[in-house]
Formats: structure tokens, sequence, C-alpha cells
């Protein structure tokens, strides 16, 4: 085996039916085998919390290893996880096929796995990860309204951080009753001849997403408009759920799995039809591509639906590489700061979005591979908030420097936050 990751890496099945994935002491010994190898390389403290949680609590302990640090204290580091996968994707050493086996990120996910199994989790984390349930509350015209305006109340930002523990500072998404189906209803659809380029067919589904459904909804419409502009038959998927990302970031792969039944025959169904998938958040092409495969390997309709799924972007830039995208852009850019999206980067597929918007003539894009802290719901609570900001900081410092144009992002959430 040679050392340094020089093999081409590989990803192992999550098999969380075993028993032995739910065996605590056997949990506990993996834990201490990784966070020992972790403490050893320190590649990655740069990256989430995790690490420099991790590594302080060895240099605190008696002994100054993994063996002088308290097991009880294990859990402090995989709170501090949020599964941007980088740590797997573009830093460890020991990644699969190395003999050592490490897998940061799936070990944290089982270990949140076996604390929401023993404890739950609370009301604030219960209602934050269930999007279906928030959005079909923030619909209704009156909720919406009052909702909305109460979030950019001040007072009120204060009191709810102390009752229900979200942080004052913290940017909540706006919820839009006009979603993106109710948009897309009142575009023309053109007449369009889908042909299949390269490995595309011409024909895509849209995931809209929670976010992009109800929070962004205009992201989905400009997909949609781009997409027809580029003679590609285009509509939305026409029921969708949560993709489960937010369930998994708790552990909660009972949910996951019920959100994958609601929307795997769904999807599936639209790629037996000649379809391709597409969705404008990355978090939700990863759930399809990586990590639904990865606990439902023996599902066939998963792996349909994850052979289907393109980031958009690189849909966008397969049909140009086949000489199929349009590119009379009337407009220059300029200088645009292009902060990466974590799970975007980790899908492999480099830097599409710049290689389009580079496409535009007068435009220059600058990327910016740092994590922007978000994750969706690590930056909002109120004890993570400040470390989130702190994750940040290179990627607001970069764009400060670079005093570019734009600046943009991939994740809407990591654009606001």
């Amino acid at each position: 085996m040679r050392e340094g990751s020089l093999e081409a890496p590989t990803r192992h099945p999550i098999d969380w039916r075993s028993d032995s994935f739910w065996d605590k002491s056997n949990l506990e010994a993996e834990l201490e085998r990784v966070y020992d190898i972790c403490h050893g390389c320190r590649r990655c403290v740069s990256l989430c919390d995790a690490f420099p949680t991790l590594f302080d609590l060895v240099d605190e302990s008696p002994t100054m290893e993994v063996d002088g640090v308290a097991k009880a204290d294990y859990q402090k580091v995989v709170d501090q996880c949020y599964l941007c996968d980088l740590c797997y994707q573009t830093k460890c050493p020991y990644v699969p096929p190395h003999e050592w086996n490490v897998d940061f990120p799936h070990l944290m996910l089982r270990a949140k796995a076996q604390k929401f199994r023993d404890n739950g989790t609370s009301f604030r984390n219960k209602v934050l990860s269930n999007t279906d349930a928030m959005n079909k509350l923030m619909r209704i015209p009156v909720i919406n309204q009052t909702g909305n305006a109460l979030l950019n109340n001040k007072t009120f930002r204060s009191v709810f951080e102390k009752g229900f523990g979200v942080h004052r500072d913290a940017v909540v998404a706006k919820y839009h009753t006009r979603n993106v189906r109710k948009l897309a209803s009142k575009l023309p659809v053109p007449e369009i001849n889908a042909k299949p380029v390269r490995e595309t067919t011409g024909k895509v589904a849209l995931y809209a997403t929670c976010y992009g459904n109800y929070n962004t909804p205009d992201l989905g419409i400009d997909f949609l408009q781009v997409f027809q502009h580029n003679d590609v038959e285009i509509k939305l998927v026409p029921r969708e759920h949560c993709c489960g990302m937010p369930k998994l970031e708790l552990g909660d792969l009972d949910s996951v799995e019920r959100n994958m039944l609601k929307n795997i025959p769904i999807l599936a169904d639209l790629v037996d039809q000649g379809f391709d998938l597409i969705a404008p958040i990355p978090s939700c092409v990863l759930m399809y591509k990586q990590e639904l495969p990865l606990l439902f390997p023996d599902n066939d309709q998963v792996i349909k639906v994850q052979k289907a799924f393109y980031d958009p972007f690189e849909y966008l830039a397969i049909r140009h590489k086949g000489g199929a995208l349009k590119t009379d852009f009337k407009q220059e850019l300029g200088d645009i700061s292009y902060q990466v999206a974590c799970h975007q980067r980790v899908q492999k597929i480099g830097h599409k979005t710049r290689d389009i918007l580079a496409l535009v003539p007068g435009t220059t894009v600058q990327p910016i591979e740092r994590c922007s802290g978000h994750d969706g719901t690590y930056a909002v609570k109120k004890e993570t908030h400040d470390k989130a900001v702190k994750i940040a900081r290179p990627v607001v410092r970069k764009v400060t420097q670079q005093r570019a144009n734009h600046f943009t992002s991939d994740c809407p959430m990591a654009n606001a936050h």
C-alpha cells in the first residue's frame, strides 16, 4: 500500500442496519483509533471546529495523547462535525484503500446516529430539520407575513434566541408564498426538440429542493430559463419532499429512509422517461449522488437516480463540451469572487460554475476554496453561530482583498451567511 493518498480513494457503504454499527463499545474503540490517527497527522486543523476541539482535548489531557482524553468527551468532537466531507475528499491521506481506512465524516455520522437513537434531539433541532413541515406552515399567508416580520425584529430575535436557541445575529432565510411552482406556472413553455449531447439526454427534471422552492424561488426560475434558452427540455419534479440532509446531520437515519422512500420512486420514474436530474442546492445534489447510495447500496432505484443526477453547472459544462451551449453573451460581468460550496467541491466535478461564468466576455472568476461555516443549521444555532462566523472569516477576508464587482456561491445559504 502506497503512502499519502496516492491510490484513488474509495468509499465503503454505510452498514447502518448491522449490529456492529450500533455496538457502543465497538464505536468507542473506533473513535479512539481514528482520533489517534488524526492527532498524529493534524492536516485538517483548518477545516471545521471538530479538529481543533479534538486536538485541544488531546493537548490538555494528562498524557497529551488520545488515551488521556475522557471517553465522555469524545462526543464534543462529534458535535462540531457538520458532514462537509472536506476532510475525506481534500485532506486526509489515510482514506480507503489505505490500510488505516479512515472515513472521519461517516464515523461522525455513526456517532451522531448512536446519540440520536439513545437520547433523541432537542425540539429546536427537530423543527430546524423538518423542512417539509416548516414550508407547509410558512406558505400560509398570515403566518408567512407574521413570521418573516418577526424574524427581522431585533427584540423578537433576542427573545427567540433565549427561548428557542437560534442566534439573534444569524441570517434566517425569508419564506416566500410564491414558490417555484407558482412562479413556474406563469412561464411560457417553449417547444423544444430535446437533443442528447454526450452523456446528457437534453431532458431535465428540476428537483427544486426545500430551500430552492420556498426560500430562493428566483434561483429555480433562473435555471428553468437558462436551460430552456439552451434548448434543454426542462420541467419541475411533480412532487418532492426534503432530500433528508438535515436529518442526516442529526443522525436520524430512519427519517432519512422515510424521505428516500417518498422521493426516489418519483425521481426514478422520471429517469425511466428519459429525464436527467438537477437541483439548485449542492447539499441536495450530494445527497442523491453520494449519501443515499452509500446508505442504500442495494436499492436499484437509488442507484438509478444517482447515475442521472447532475450539478446544474456540471450539466451545462457537459453540453458546452458537446457544442450545445449558447455563448453569445451580451453583458460583461467584470471580476467575480466565487466561494466554492463545500458540498459541490466534494462531488469531484471540478470548478464547473467558474468555467461557465468565465465564458462571459470581460469576466474574471476568482475561486475561494474555503468553507463558509454555514451548513444549513450550524450557523443559526446559538451555541455554534460564533464558531461558524470564525470559520467564514478567511472567505470574508479574501472577498475584501479581491474587491470584485460581484460575490457569489453555489450555496445560497453560504452566500447570505
